[in-house]
C-alpha cells in the first residue's frame, strides 16, 4: 500500500522530521532526563509523561520516514478548465439539491469536516479530470451511487496551508 504524495507534501514531511529530529527530539530527551533526576522513578509522573512525549516524537519520525519511502509521486497539476488536485470545486447534488465545495486534496491531507475530500475518495476520484457542467456518477459501492452536477471550479496551487494530518 502507498499513498499519493505530491512532491510538496513530501517536502513539507521532510521538514516536519527535521524539525523533530533537531529540535523536538533534543527537548523530550532533556525533559527525560530532568525527571529522571528527580529520583524515584516508581511514583514519578513527569518521568513517564516524559519518555511517552519522547516515544511519540519517535513514533511520528518513524510514521513520517515511511510514508515518503512507500510514496507514489504525483503531479498536482491539470488542464485549466478540468477539476485537478488542490482545486476547488462546487457540486450540485440533484437527489438532494443541495450545493457543495469541497477542495481535492491527497490522501494525507484530506478531512472531510474542513470541505477537504482525498483524491482517492469516491467523490474525489469521480470528479478529477472532469468539467463544470458535467454530470458526474460517483459509485460509493457496488449498489449505491450518485449524481453530481459540477458547477464551478477554482483553480489554486498548494501553498502547504492545508497541514499534513498528524496522530
Amino acid at each position: 500500500m502507498y499513498n499519493e504524495l505530491t512532491k510538496n507534501d513530501i517536502k513539507k514531511m521532510e521538514e516536519e522530521i527535521e524539525y523533530r529530529k533537531l529540535v523536538v527530539r533534543k527537548e523530550a530527551i532533556e525533559a527525560v532526563k530532568e525527571a529522571r533526576a528527580q529520583g524515584d522513578l516508581s511514583e514519578n509522573f513527569e518521568y513517564y509523561a516524559a519518555k511517552r512525549d519522547k516515544n511519540k516524537n519517535e513514533s511520528r519520525i518513524r510514521y513520517l520516514e515511511r510514508m515518503i519511502r512507500t510514496a507514489h509521486v504525483v503531479s498536482d497539476t491539470s488542464k485549466e478548465d478540468e477539476v485537478g488536485l488542490y482545486n476547488t470545486v462546487e457540486v450540485y447534488f440533484e437527489d438532494d439539491d443541495e450545493t457543495e465545495t469541497y477542495k481535492i486534496v491527497t490522501t494525507v491531507r484530506g478531512n472531510s469536516l474542513k470541505g477537504l475530500i482525498s483524491s482517492e475518495s469516491p467523490l474525489g476520484k469521480a470528479l478529477l479530470g472532469h468539467k463544470v457542467g458535467d454530470r458526474v456518477h460517483v459509485q460509493v459501492n457496488e449498489k449505491a451511487g450518485y449524481d453530481v452536477v459540477i458547477r464551478h471550479i477554482e483553480k489554486t496551487v498548494d501553498d502547504g496551508s492545508d497541514a499534513l494530518r498528524s496522530f
